[in-house]
This record gives structure tokens, sequence and C-alpha cells, in this order.
């Protein structure tokens, strides 16, 4: 790296380090190879504040010498924690509500044992809703439903398979809700609640990115849910996605999105089913290139 130049056209974002054009150039790249993320220009001040924390927990100076030190070990474990400070988690129970009702009178005529995908599992308020959508709507059938809940960002993995919450984070909740499904905290778990055993035996969390060349993923499913996962990625991306989300897919399987994406450049594959809800189309298994 040429250090003149890159003085030339540093730009300050913060007042520990130094993020240049070229480096903030170089971590649009790494996080679209790795995680197909396509960041905006104007994310770089998110992009400072979140990496900052690494460079500070590893004690070093400047991005540069950051990026250099991920480049050098390319299956080193700082990759993991790289991606997991780029990748926005926003979710909440129910969220999107007009899905799940959606789901419950799908799930009702889908022939058991049923098998729901969440893809962006973050925290595991989605995947939770989806199963306790699927205890209500099935009833004592539901014993045979799984859900398999992914994610690329381990942290939150771990946040989510504890499966305890505060009491803020279900407050939306009914009351009716949080009595059949939570196990309210004492003493030390005060102010916070644990899903019960039933419904957290019903969901499994697993490490997966969407960019990885093999899925660990072999049965098909009767809904895959990728919800406010596609608008962080370009269309050429979202189309290879979709390609392997339909062979994944039983015969009219649902597809849920979130509420500003749109699928229907795949609609060979996928057509509109209601809001933000696609069903596979019948003996088609790819979208076109």
């Amino acid at each position: 790296m040429n250090t003149n130049s890159t003085i030339a056209t540093a730009s300050a974002v913060g007042p520990d380090f130094l993020l240049t054009d070229h480096d903030f150039s170089k971590i649009r790249a790494l996080i679209h190879q790795r995680a197909g993320i396509a960041l905006s220009a104007q994310k770089r001040q998110m992009v400072y504040s979140r990496l900052a924390r690494r460079l500070r927990d590893l004690r070093l100076k400047e991005f540069s010498t950051y990026l250099n030190f991920l480049e050098a070990d390319p299956d080193g474990d700082e990759w993991q924690l790289f991606t997991n400070a780029l990748t926005t988690n926003l979710t909440a129970f129910f969220r999107e509500a007009h899905h799940f009702p959606v789901l419950a009178e799908h799930a009702k005529k889908c022939p058991q044992p049923l098998r729901v995908w969440c893809s962006a599992a973050s925290t595991g308020e989605e995947p939770y809703s989806i199963a306790m959508t699927l205890i209500e709507a099935l009833g004592a059938r539901a014993s045979a439903a799984s859900v398999i809940a992914t994610d690329i960002d381990t942290q939150v993995l771990a946040k989510a398979a504890a499966g305890i919450f505060t009491m803020e984070q279900v407050s939306k909740l009914p009351p009716a809700r949080l009595k059949r499904f939570f196990l309210k905290g004492a003493g030390a778990h005060e102010g916070k609640v644990r899903m019960r055993p039933e419904v957290a035996a019903m969901v499994k969390f697993e490490q997966l990115n969407l960019l990885d060349p093999k899925w660990a993923l072999k049965e098909p499913f009767d809904a895959i849910f990728c919800r406010n996962v596609m608008i962080y990625f370009d269309k050429p991306t979202q189309g290879k996605i979709l390609q392997r989300f339909a062979p994944l897919m039983k015969p009219h399987g649902l597809l849920f999105a979130g509420h500003s994406e749109n699928f229907s450049f795949a609609n060979q594959t996928f057509r509109l089913r209601g809001q933000t809800v696609y069903e596979l189309v019948p003996d088609r298994t790819k979208v076109p290139a």
C-alpha cells in the first residue's frame, strides 16, 4: 500500500482510528465476498463504529492493520467476528404479523411431519414465533413439526438457543401467549422469561451462511422464512439464493419475504400468494438467470 496515497484519500470518521477510502472499499469487498452483503457508501459510519470494537479488542491502531490481519489467515476465527460485527439483527416476536395466520392455515393442510426453515434466526424471536404458531394451529400434531433456524452470526445464535428474553422483548405479546409459551424468571432471573421446553424442543439452531457453496439441509421444507435478508444482497445474489431455495421446498411450499422485498423477478418459480408471501410453482425448480 502506498502510504502517501493513503493519506491523501484518508477520511477520519471517528476519534480513535483512521478509516481510509481504501480501507472502506476493501471492507465492502470482503463482506460481499464472505456474506453477500452489499454495503452502500452511506454505511461508512456504521462500519467504523462496529469494527472499531474489534480493533480495540485486538489492540490494533489502524484499520489497515486489522485488514492485513484478516487476510493473513483466510480460515481464522476473526472472519466470523468480522461478519458478526457487520450483520444487522433487527427482530421481534411476531414481526410482520400478517404472515403467521397464513403459515397457520398452510400448516393445517400439510401432511406430517411438517418442516419450516427460518433462514435468518437472529436472536430467536422469529423461529420461536413460528413454533408458537405451529403449536396453536396443529395442537397435539405439533410434536411432529420442526423448525430449523439458521443465521450467519454465531453470537446471536447463542442468545437464541438460550431462549431467554427480557420482559420488554415480550411486552407486546397477548397475556394468553405469555402464559402458555413462557416461564417467568425469579430471583437472579427476575424481569426475564424463558421459552417453555415444548417450544424450545421444536427449534434447532445452526450456523449457516447463505453464500456457502453447500448447505447442510436435505429434507424438503413446507415453508421457508427469508425475511429482511435479501435487502442486503444485490440482485444476482438474490437470484442465486432463490435458485437454491426451490429444490428444498415441497410442492406448493411457501416462501415468506420481508415487507420491503420483492421476488417478482422469479415469477417462473414463485408466484405471489399474498402480501410478501410466495408459493412454489409446481414442477419448476429453477429461477431464470
